[in-house]
């Protein structure tokens, strides 16, 4: 289950109490995105608060942008996250969608590369091993909870950016527009294939999409008011042609019928993505997901 962090009028009690329901079961993961020029909560500092809130589930960064970040401030920020969640953290990264977050951070737009991130990427490895990357007198820590630092996935829509990441991702953070598993399941084949030239195990699949649980035409509706503010710097009317399609709405048999069309072809974890701050979406669909325990 995704945070509520790109809906609007958020504060403490609100995402204290998502997280902590989202602990309790049945989610294995607690995931939460990056956005730069937008009113979501910063996602580093965030990542205190929920280590502190939570005792179980999976952290997940789905995804946080190197290039936005120094990438040693960024390697000891996430390494203090690994330790206050007890080794709970698993840091899914990604180039962005968005110039204006690069200009909003002050990041170089030619930045917005695979390689760029690969190479930041690489520079957090080093300081999580240990070594100095510079000649201080001690090395950046604190030294993170996971031997090597936390598992790395990347997030990822197409073949190009899973191939490049074989060589140092432990597996795959996509997104699914219209959850077309055919679709899907070419990635991941592609990324199976890309691991084993790597010489590595089978690659963590994950995916993930928008939803809205409920009866009636209003999930939908829920959606493409999400979309229609989260989407702000697409023109409105091709937000508005892609909503009836984009992601998922409908009920709890619907919702178990999608996530078993998702297991069925190896997903190993399918991270929603809500479209609202209501808490009911989330006792809903911990209903639905206890049976893929």
């Amino acid at each position: 289950m995704t945070m509520p962090v790109m809906e609007p009028n958020l504060d403490a009690a609100m995402l204290k109490s998502w997280a902590l329901l989202v602990d309790s079961g049945p989610f294995s993961s607690l995931c939460w995105g990056e956005r730069m020029a937008f009113d979501n909560p910063e996602s580093l500092t965030l990542l205190g608060a929920l280590g502190a809130w939570t005792d179980r589930v999976q952290l997940v960064t789905t995804v946080i942008i190197p290039q936005l970040h120094d990438p040693v401030m960024l390697a000891k920020a996430l390494a203090t996250g690994d330790m206050l969640s007890g080794g709970r953290l698993t840091v899914g990264v990604g180039v962005g969608g968005r110039h204006e977050d690069y200009v909003a951070a002050g990041a170089d737009p030619a930045t917005q590369t695979m390689r760029e991130m690969a190479e930041r990427v690489a520079v957090m490895k080093r300081v999580w091993a240990g070594e100095k990357v510079t000649d201080s007198t001690l090395p950046v820590g604190p030294p993170p909870v996971q031997t090597g630092g936390p598992k790395l996935m990347v997030g990822t829509l197409g073949p190009k950016t899973t191939r490049h990441a074989a060589a140092w991702a432990d597996g795959l953070a996509g997104t699914t527009l219209d959850l077309d598993t055919d679709q899907q399941n070419e990635l991941f084949d592609i990324a199976r294939d890309a691991w084993r030239q790597a010489g590595k195990g089978a690659p963590h699949l994950a995916t993930s999409f928008w939803f809205a649980i409920g009866d009636g035409d209003e999930p939908r509706a829920q959606v493409h008011r999400h979309l229609r503010r989260y989407m702000n710097w697409i023109p409105a009317e091709f937000v508005d042609a892609m909503a009836p399609t984009t992601g998922w709405a409908g009920t709890e048999d619907e919702l178990h019928a999608v996530l078993q069309s998702f297991a069925d072809i190896g997903t190993d974890e399918v991270h929603l993505i809500p479209t609202s701050s209501d808490i009911d979406q989330v006792r809903r669909v911990a209903d639905v997901v206890r049976d893929f325990g």
